[in-house]
């Protein structure tokens, strides 16, 4: 198997969403503007790769992902 770039995007949206759930895990404490920004690019990044690699099932829950990333930065934002 060869990786093309949309792999690699992929990949690094993959690490940055592994990153933010082990942040959520081990900071002790927590900052949900961060947390959800490392989601919700993960997210958009994989959302990308799977335009050019495309699963359905991906698709759908990268999506969800994505809005309750969205949800997440709009609750942090109101409380500043």
């Amino acid at each position: 198997m060869m990786l093309d770039f949309a792999s690699i995007v992929g990949l690094v949206g993959s690490a940055l969403m592994v990153i933010a759930y082990a942040y959520s895990n081990f900071a002790r404490r927590l900052n949900f503007v961060l947390f959800n920004l490392l989601n919700l690019v993960g997210s958009l990044l994989l959302i990308w790769s799977l335009t050019v690699h495309f699963n359905i099932a991906s698709m759908a829950l990268e999506i969800v992902w994505a809005v309750i990333a969205l949800l997440g930065l709009a609750k942090a934002g109101r409380k500043t």
